[in-house]
């Protein structure tokens, strides 16, 4: 049995061995690198970032450039969500899943996904428009940046215009205090988008509704069946889910919900 004066070694831990060796390690890194080159100095890099004076206007033009190109990245998922069909195709794909009952069947990523490529495939003529007369104009030299902007928006605003209701449009023309338009090329863009925004919304509570309709009838049938039976104790959502899923399947509902929401853009 050893003394009481004599401590047991214990092995040190990682954590010990790496303040404990971090300090030789760097003194003689720095005496291999004296060793090494005793006749020269040590660059260090040194960055500086600060404000200084521009004679020459070009500079203050691309400094304004960059500053709209990072601004106009930082929106582009606003601007994607709002100015497209994806919010009324991911608002209905959700109605969809809360309707058959299962909340977390499909997951929020397989909705959001497939929500993100039928908004490609049905924005799709709007952004060949947009390229054929915009973009590659502007990239071969033949337009400037204004009419690159002014060629490229247009086929977006008929895309909206479709799709926008005269009361929502004719609310934000009174609520924005302009002149009453005569044509659509008189409507501001920034009019233009809430009022497309709130009519997607209601476009896509009505769709929701009408799916909503089906399932409730079986859920009233299950609940009714139950307590006629008097089973007040079995939920009857737990026996109302197998046959809504059968009913979506035997008539193919994602076929027909896809079907529905692409025609509703035409």
């Amino acid at each position: 049995m050893l003394p009481l004066f004599v401590r047991k070694w214990s092995r040190p831990s990682a954590s010990t061995l790496i303040r404990r060796l971090l300090p030789l390690a760097l003194v003689g890194g720095a005496l291999l690198l004296a060793g090494c080159a005793p006749d020269s100095q040590l660059a260090v890099p040194k960055m500086n970032l600060g404000i200084e004076p521009s004679s020459n206007p070009q500079d203050i033009s691309s400094a304004l450039q960059i500053l709209i190109g990072l601004t106009i990245l930082t929106l582009a998922p606003a601007l994607l969500i709002l100015v497209t069909s994806f919010t009324r195709i991911v608002i209905v794909l959700s109605f969809v899943r809360t309707a058959v009952g299962v909340p977390q069947t499909p997951p929020t990523q397989v909705i959001v996904g497939l929500s993100l490529f039928l908004t490609l495939f049905v924005m799709a003529p709007t952004w060949t428009q947009v390229n054929d007369q915009a973009l590659q104009p502007y990239l071969q030299g033949n337009i400037s940046q204004k009419e690159a902007y002014q060629q490229g928006i247009t086929p977006l605003r008929d895309f909206m215009f479709r799709q926008t209701r005269e009361r929502d449009l004719a609310l934000f023309v009174s609520l924005g205090k302009i002149a009453r338009p005569k044509t659509r090329e008189d409507v501001p863009t920034y009019v233009l988008i809430p009022a497309f925004v709130i009519s997607e919304l209601k476009t896509a509570f009505q769709m929701g509704f009408l799916l909503f309709v089906p399932f409730l009838i079986i859920d009233m049938v299950v609940s009714s069946t139950l307590m006629s039976m008097g089973m007040m104790m079995l939920p009857p959502s737990l026996i109302s889910l197998p046959f809504k899923l059968l009913l979506f399947v035997m008539v193919d509902g994602w076929h027909l919900i896809v079907r529905s929401l692409v025609m509703s853009f035409k």
